[in-house]
């Protein structure tokens, strides 16, 4: 485990593993982006970058994100 959380690295790898994880999910449950972002009142290019792991999301949009699906939110972050 990283000590310096401002690693920038770090951070990137983590924001990347979180939208993996987001995309696995959704298509998991059979859904598109389109599906989710709308769903999830997100803008596309926003909730595209999520999954990219580009976009840092606030807690209330990775809640929104794992309604959207139909998942807890921890298993976006495990």
């Amino acid at each position: 485990m990283p000590t310096d959380l401002s690693d920038d690295a770090w951070l990137r790898d983590e924001r990347a593993r979180v939208g993996r994880r987001i995309q696995e999910a959704r298509v998991r449950g059979g859904l598109t982006q389109e599906a989710v972002f709308l769903t999830a009142s997100l803008n596309r290019a926003y909730y595209q970058g999520i999954e990219a792991g580009r976009e840092n999301p606030t807690l209330e949009t990775l809640l929104r994100i794992a309604r959207a699906i139909g998942v807890p939110l921890a298993e976006l972050l495990k």
